[in-house]
């Protein structure tokens, strides 16, 4: 069934004076002086969620710079974060198993509304918005079932969840909108996990990972596609798309640490999957665990991340070549900012890669991801 007719295309992202005009004029006037100074001096805007010093968690907005313009508790650890341009609310996602996401204001840190899993699922901790911002999807799991869903929420009706689509997979992670607006690209990692055995992976020998296609509003299955089985342990959890519209795609290895697997690729509705050759020194810098991959603006370079191996890679989009190999321990967030990339640590680290300026965010972990609003 149709949802809705919205077929407004969602834009780059959008810079910090676009962000301001949306937030209406007297937003400013409301933050204290340290974020509203923080604002002012920056180039773009980030959201992650984090650990707070006292053991806390959270979800912060904060500037390439690192300097923070607000936060929002969670009341356990978070994942990633989804952000609507129309309506300027963001939603904080937990991470697996959990089961709730915090919508809120991401200029002020008010909690607008909890939204919770139905019994029987949790959210994989990914999400995203239509065009319109009238519709929600959230990657979640039906553990008992072991099969991946993407959830669908109408925001207008006040976030109530109206609907689901089949993933045609389990561990579906991170789902995108693509750019036609109408596609969802889905990275499902395969893994079979539930909660009652806490994050174990109950099927390592019956993997098989997958790069799926669905429409958005039929939740139709458009296309499939599988790793070939001498990869079934490559679990594929993060993505991006670039220029040309391929969906890269990054892996988290399952099997033997002395293998050497492709760990990294693309995908394209109605072409076969990729795999991008890395030099030897290249691909064991990343110690068979890929935490983040993500795009830049102009779509030409591709960012990856191992938290594991402490690296950062860009990669030329066109050729798979690598163009700069940066090392940042436990490294794993990844965000495109107008030169080229942002990176966070679990250690505090907020790096501008192309300008190799690195800051700390006192007293913050930040978590895996970053989204760059």
């Amino acid at each position: 069934m149709r949802l809705f007719n919205d077929m407004t295309i969602r834009g780059p992202a959008i810079d910090r004076r676009s962000f301001l005009i949306g937030a209406g004029a007297t937003f400013a006037a409301g933050l204290a002086p340290r974020s509203a100074e923080a604002l002012e001096r920056a180039d773009a805007l980030f959201g992650a969620s984090c650990k707070r010093a006292d053991g806390s968690f959270g979800c912060a907005i904060f500037t390439d710079r690192g300097e923070i313009v607000s936060t929002v508790a969670l009341p356990e650890r978070g994942h990633d974060v989804a952000f609507d341009p129309v309506s300027g609310k963001a939603v904080a996602f937990a991470r697996r198993p959990r089961t709730f996401a915090i919508v809120f204001d991401p200029l002020t840190g008010e909690t607008f509304q909890t939204l919770n899993s139905p019994e029987g699922r949790h959210y994989f901790g990914h999400g995203f918005f239509s065009p319109d911002g009238r519709l929600l999807y959230a990657t979640e799991h039906d553990y008992d079932a072991a099969r991946g869903l993407v959830a669908i929420y109408d925001v207008p009706a006040g976030y109530v969840r109206i609907g689901e689509f089949d993933a045609h997979g389990m561990d579906t992670h991170e789902a995108l909108l693509m750019p036609d607006g109408e596609t969802i690209v889905i990275a499902n990692g395969g893994i079979e996990t539930h909660p009652d055995y806490g994050r174990q992976m109950l099927n390592l020998a019956t993997m098989q990972p997958s790069i799926v296609f669905i429409d958005r509003r039929s939740g139709d299955l458009i296309d499939k596609q599988i790793l070939p089985r001498e990869l079934h342990k490559l679990s594929l959890h993060h993505i991006a798309i670039d220029g040309k519209n391929r969906v890269w795609f990054g892996g988290q290895y399952q099997g033997a640490a002395s293998d050497a697997p492709p760990l990294v690729g693309f995908a394209k509705a109605g072409d076969p999957l990729d795999l991008t050759e890395l030099r030897p020194a290249d691909l064991a810098s990343l110690s068979n665990y890929i935490g983040s991959v993500a795009a830049s603006r102009d779509g030409e370079r591709i960012a990856v991340s191992s938290p594991v191996g402490g690296t950062l890679m860009i990669l030329d989009a066109a050729t798979g070549n690598v163009l700069r190999r940066v090392g940042l321990a436990d490294g794993c967030g990844l965000a495109p900012d107008a030169a080229g990339f942002v990176a966070t640590s679990g250690r505090g680290t907020v790096l501008r890669l192309e300008a190799d300026d690195r800051s700390a965010a006192a007293d913050l972990e930040w978590d895996n991801h970053i989204l760059a609003l």
